[in-house]
């Protein structure tokens, strides 16, 4: 289940350089995830990092 970013984006990059699979970038209008690229942190962190730093709470799993 990768990680999705919903369009409540504000751009902020706190979640770019978490990522350990360089798996977020800029889309047309807010970040987006690869999902080919995402592994949920899977073999870094407990978690997914990009949600845990997130402040709007806006990157969710699907």
């Amino acid at each position: 289940m990768p990680a999705v970013i919903e369009v409540s984006c504000i751009n902020c990059d706190m979640c770019v350089p978490e990522c350990p699979n360089e798996a977020i970038s800029m889309g047309t209008r807010h970040y987006e995830v690869d999902p080919l690229l995402c592994t949920e942190c899977i073999g870094y962190y407990d978690k997914p990092t990009c949600i845990a730093v997130c402040p709007l709470d806006c990157i969710t799993l699907v």
